[in-house]
């Protein structure tokens, strides 16, 4: 590649000036699982149990209806990569607590 010079025209003119590196915002940290915040959700959900459209889609998991429970979850989440991850983490409760009575 070429060196940079300053230039008047082109994709890269104006005077060239090195990147100001920042300190990560606390916005930017929203919503990451910390080890306090993944033990809260896990009382909350062992307190609360699950919502009633987690059922259902637990037991259309149950009898082998994916293609049906992401389009339920879908429908009820209102989002296609959401639907997918909480059909996948339906998926893993289920196989929790078919390996649970085994132990």
């Amino acid at each position: 590649m070429a060196p940079r010079y300053e230039m008047c025209v082109g994709m890269d003119k104006g005077h060239k000036t090195t990147k100001n590196t920042m300190k990560e915002r606390p916005s930017k940290r929203k919503g990451r699982a910390t080890k306090h915040n993944k033990f809260v959700r896990e009382l909350i959900r062992e307190v609360a149990g699950f919502a009633p459209y987690e059922r259902r889609a637990q037991e259309l998991l149950r009898i082998g209806k994916e293609k049906r429970c992401l389009k339920f979850l879908k429908k009820r989440i209102g989002a296609h990569e959401a639907g997918k991850r909480k059909r996948e983490e339906m998926q893993a409760v289920l196989q929790a607590m078919r390996k649970k009575p085994a132990v």
